[in-house]
């Protein structure tokens, strides 16, 4: 998909709790880790995708966010065969999340950046964004993907709220 504004859902059958990271590239590892844990049941194959996508997000929240102190992490299920990931920025960056097209095919052999929204287009079913507060994205942003669960993988138990630890 293409970097589309969209909000978050209102309604899931899952919530899990939010995680506050500080702003800091070293927070990827424990990013990826609660992903693991809060994931436990899903297909292997599902959460190493997902956590790929969250640690390529969870870098451009403190690359692109400059000054902010952390960001959060937000999973949901709003639907019993959509998983639904966000990454939520602190604000004040330098422009809303795209992928760069304007390159040409050796600028992108070359390039060592901005790659980590290709690898989200390619690897999750739907991308884009959302403001967070009124008025813009001085508040935030929120980077979302979706990816599908195929219902007959979703842990048996799973409630509508996950509590983490």
């Amino acid at each position: 998909m293409n970097d589309t504004m969209l909000s978050p859902p209102t309604r899931a059958v899952t919530w899990w709790d939010h995680r506050v990271y500080t702003a800091n590239l070293a927070q990827v590892g424990p990013v990826r880790r609660d992903l693991a844990a809060d994931l436990t049941g899903f297909d292997p194959d599902l959460v190493d995708t997902v956590q790929l996508c969250a640690a390529e997000l969870a870098a451009n929240a403190v690359k692109y966010a400059p000054g902010g102190t952390e960001f959060l992490r937000v999973l949901a299920m709003p639907t019993p065969s959509t998983l639904w990931l966000a990454i939520v920025d602190e604000g004040g960056g330098i422009g809303l999340p795209r992928i760069p097209t304007e390159r040409t095919t050796d600028e992108w052999d070359m390039a060592e950046g901005q790659r980590g929204l290709a690898l989200v287009d390619i690897l999750a079913e739907e991308w884009g964004y959302y403001p967070v507060g009124p008025g813009g994205t001085e508040f935030g942003i929120g980077v979302w993907a979706t990816f599908n669960v195929s219902p007959d993988q979703v842990p048996d138990g799973l409630g509508r709220f996950v509590l983490t630890r």
